[in-house]
């Protein structure tokens, strides 16, 4: 019998990198995601197959059960990483090998793989659902990160994460403000990879809990904001502040200085996607200038 999972993709709001040291996130699930099918097989062999989004497939590997046993990393290195999810996953519920006499795997993904809405994070949360273990240890043993992005794997809603005394919170929120229609997402034609991103923080970084009370200061002002005018001006603070740390001169700067409205980094600074912020459509400008993929706020938000 087959059994499907899915879980959201994410996009970070508030608290890039800062999260890390226990600030508070505001991060919002997308309508994008991927899926997980699992079905019976034989010969205590993983068929596994990923797809993309126009649904080719980019990953067909027969995995032994005994290389995810041993942890085998004899393979590629997208294979021998996900030999790696799955050998965390078996040591913490071995039941699901050990009692199976073979799976055939499916994974489909419902956004191109280079926008960064987390293809590695949703494939996690979806195995931990699959072997009916926590997605943020299985995370935290494989990719590290701060587990925001588990957090809108498994919500439906926009969510504050923290991690308190090494445990991740996730609290609902409410944020449907009626600036949505002034809210857009570009694509910085270029995938961010969140690990490097972090050891970078991590070696600029100084003090940095001087800092977190004001980017919390930031997220609740984000998020309690009245009008457009009130969140903007809490975006482009939080901006500074990261620009400062980082020691990265901010992207409006570096990319789109004659930009009428405001610009945020997004998650790892550098990729991925930026938040824009216009009073009037902004696709001809970024257009333009080569970027081409820009959603508007509801067509990637749920």
């Amino acid at each position: 019998m087959e059994k499907t999972y899915y879980s959201n993709g994410k996009l970070l709001i508030t608290g890039e990198y800062t999260v890390l040291d226990g600030a508070q996130a505001f991060a919002l699930p997308t309508i994008f995601g991927q899926y997980l099918h699992i079905s019976k097989g034989s010969d205590k062999i993983l068929k596994w197959q990923s797809y993309t989004v126009e649904s080719n497939c980019w990953l067909n590997v027969d995995i032994d059960f005994n290389t995810i046993i041993y942890n085998d990393q004899l393979y590629s290195t997208e294979v021998n990483t996900l030999i790696g999810i799955l050998h965390s996953a078996y040591k913490k519920n071995p039941a699901v090998l050990d009692n199976a006499e073979g799976y055939k795997i499916q994974t489909e993904l419902t956004f191109p793989r280079e926008w960064g809405l987390g293809s590695s994070s949703t494939l996690i949360n979806n195995i931990a659902q699959w072997f009916g273990i926590d997605a943020y240890a299985l995370l935290w043993e494989s990719f590290g990160g701060s587990g925001y992005d588990i957090a809108c794997a498994q919500n439906d809603f926009p969510i504050l994460y923290t991690i308190e005394n090494g445990k991740p919170t996730t609290k609902k929120v409410t944020f449907n403000p009626d600036f949505t229609d002034k809210i857009y997402f570009v694509y910085l034609n270029k995938k961010q990879n969140s690990r490097s991103a972090i050891e970078a923080y991590r070696n600029k970084q100084k003090e940095i809990s001087a800092v977190i009370e004001a980017i919390n200061q930031c997220t609740q002002k984000a998020l309690n904001a009245e009008n457009v005018t009130e969140f903007t001006s809490a975006l482009e603070k939080h901006e500074n502040i990261m620009a400062s740390i980082l020691e990265i001169t901010p992207v409006k700067k570096q990319l789109f200085p004659d930009f009428k409205g405001t610009i945020k980094s997004l998650g790892a600074w550098g990729g991925d996607f930026v938040l824009a912020i216009s009073e009037t459509n902004p696709l001809p400008y970024f257009s333009e200038k080569g970027f081409k993929t820009i959603l508007p706020y509801k067509e990637m938000i749920k």
